[in-house]
């Protein structure tokens, strides 16, 4: 089989759990199921039901206590700290709630950022910026600072940023949660487009049953067990 049909993320019993004191708080209980090569996945369900734990395991973020990820053939959960830090910087593109935005930092100084790791000249990251900017519609807006700019204007700066480095999975946790409806629905449009003419594989947790409509398919969680997968 080669690699195009294999599922690019495939998840095998994975099981996570935090101490709070002397107590163990399960979150999630031997999870398993594979991710489509440019699929968007909608991940829902309620309050502390371990959706964002899931995605910071996914994305490299957190560790597991048991069970392992595989993103593109390589199992994440076998990776030193620095290994795995390396892997996310080229491989993961985050889009936050809130942003997640430097706020002494231009538009295009912060899509500029992550590609620092990568050795690249200061005009080569400007340029890169640049056109990652003009591809979420803000080319008359490189030169403002979060504070100068619309809440859905930053998140399409966040968007920009987790493009930058053409990774091959983009990870939103609740990416439309800050946004008035219109601004949450251009959001999605531009996340639908970055997965259907890009190929971006998408993983989305949303509380939203809008937003969840976009996605391809979707899994539901609740206290930490996958509940519904429907075809």
């Amino acid at each position: 089989m080669s690699d195009e049909k294999k599922p690019l993320v495939l998840i095998r019993h994975l099981r996570k759990a935090y101490r709070r004191g002397t107590q163990v708080v399960p979150v999630l209980d031997d999870i398993s199921f594979d991710i489509e090569r440019g699929e968007f996945l909608g991940l829902m369900g309620p309050s502390g039901s371990g959706k964002t734990t899931l995605l910071n395991l996914i994305a490299g973020i957190d560790h597991p206590d048991a069970g392992r990820i595989s993103v593109d053939g390589i199992d994440i959960t076998r990776l030193d700290e620095e290994t795995l830090a390396a892997w996310r910087a080229r491989h993961v593109g985050f889009i936050f709630q809130f942003y997640n935005l430097m706020p002494v930092l231009t538009a295009l100084e912060n899509v500029a950022l992550p590609l620092i790791l990568f050795g690249l000249s200061r005009r080569e990251r400007q340029e890169r910026a640049s056109l990652a900017l003009s591809m979420v519609g803000l080319a008359d807006r490189m030169d403002h600072y979060p504070a100068q700019l619309s809440g859905g204007q930053q998140q399409r700066v966040a968007i920009a940023r987790a493009i930058i480095t053409d990774p091959t999975l983009i990870v939103a946790d609740e990416p439309t949660g800050d946004l008035d409806r219109q601004s949450g629905q251009d959001i999605l449009d531009l996340l639908e487009r970055l997965n259907q003419e890009l190929g971006k594989t998408i993983i989305m947790v949303t509380h939203d049953p809008k937003a969840a409509e976009r996605a391809h398919r979707l899994r539901h969680l609740d206290k930490g067990v996958l509940t519904h997968d429907p075809a």
